[in-house]
């Protein structure tokens, strides 16, 4: 199951990391600059994720015990995000500041957060956010 649950994490991953890109390029353009626009394309991209997240990666036929709220269970994920979010903003920004500008430099900068980020947002996701769902069981009769 965690096998499972770390590819599709990954796959969910790779979905934020195109809102990620597609919007820090989109802020770029309309002149937001690098720092700006990676914090507008980040929050984008933790909003997306928490959807996919919460359908795919961590039992979409589970059922949520206790009085999470949807919103109190997306500010737990923002929450959760934030300490991969600052090693991911810190790898971008180190590679945007050492490495010679050309156009693809953002997208490797994000992708390199990226995977930076990775393992602290799965264990933050994982044990933190979603650990109240609990796997639908067919009631029985014992």
């Amino acid at each position: 199951m965690m096998k499972s649950q770390v590819l599709r994490f990954g796959l969910v991953g790779v979905a934020g990391y195109g809102v990620d890109s597609g919007v820090l390029y989109g802020a770029l353009a309309l002149g937001l600059g690098p720092a700006w626009g990676r914090l507008l394309s980040f929050l984008c991209a933790v909003a997306t994720t928490w959807l996919l997240n919460r359908r795919f990666t961590f039992d979409p036929q589970a059922q949520s015990h206790g009085t999470q709220s949807l919103i109190q269970e997306a500010l737990r994920y923002l929450g959760a995000m934030l300490i991969g979010g600052v090693l991911n903003l810190i790898t971008y920004g180190w590679i945007m500041q050492t490495m010679p500008s050309y156009p693809a430099l953002p997208a490797l900068a994000v992708a390199a957060g990226s995977l930076v980020g990775m393992v602290a947002n799965f264990a933050g996701a994982k044990f933190w956010v979603f650990q109240h769902r609990k796997i639908n069981e067919p009631c029985s009769n014992d």
